[in-house]
């Protein structure tokens, strides 16, 4: 009942529709997200998958904001790379039995499918209280330490792992542009609706607590 109330559902569903649309967007080559790209780099450049170095970075990332802070990792975070990393494998598995991108208009629904999907995913993603999401917390320590908005310390370090992912040879290209741009007024756009679906979702717990309580 207590990871019901905290949104496991919407965790676990919003990273399965997330890790769908990072998913297409690598089949797309048409370029991902700032930090998907540098993790399509770091396996073109180093080999394992891409899922594996999702769940590495993410492990250095956790580690790496505790030495900022100076105070613990947080653990749980660990949990979204490695539900995360699972997932993106997962859907490149599965994906690549389709000829899905086998040509120019292919690549192009890949890539407008991969944005809905992140920004669909996204905005379930952050309804649960489950497990954070490093790069976010990596976010607000850099607005924190610079007293810098969150907006402008986000596009900071998209513009770091642009920038990284392209000595990686990273999956840079118009996609990561519509993945900056699009995401976020997708997340804006499904975000009241998600709202409503978590707001029912927490009521019918409360009334399926209140009726066993009065048994």
């Amino acid at each position: 009942m207590k990871l019901l109330r905290a949104g496991v559902h919407f965790y676990l569903v919003g990273l399965i529709i997330l890790t769908l649309g990072i998913s297409l967007a690598v089949l797309s080559a048409l370029g991902t997200s700032p930090y998907d790209a540098l993790l399509v780099g770091l396996f073109r450049t180093f080999g394992l998958t891409i899922g594996s170095w999702e769940i590495i970075t993410g492990f250095i990332i956790v580690f790496g904001n505790a030495l900022a802070e100076r105070k613990r990792p947080q653990y749980f975070a660990l949990v979204t790379s490695f539900v995360t990393g699972v997932g993106i494998d997962g859907w490149l598995f599965l994906l690549k039995f389709g000829n899905f991108a086998d040509s120019l208009t292919g690549q192009w629904i890949c890539l407008v499918l991969a944005i809905l999907f992140t920004g669909l995913g996204i905005a379930i993603y952050i309804q649960s209280e489950v497990a954070p999401n490093p790069v976010d917390h990596t976010m607000l320590i850099v607005s924190n330490a610079t007293g810098w908005s969150v907006t402008y310390s986000r596009a900071t370090i998209s513009v770091v792992l642009v920038i990284t992912a392209f000595f990686f040879d990273g999956a840079i290209g118009i996609g990561t542009l519509f993945n900056a741009v699009l995401v976020g007024m997708l997340i804006n756009l499904f975000l009241p609706h998600v709202k409503k679906i978590r707001e029912f979702s927490l009521q019918k717990l409360q009334l399926d607590r209140k009726y066993a309580e009065g048994e």
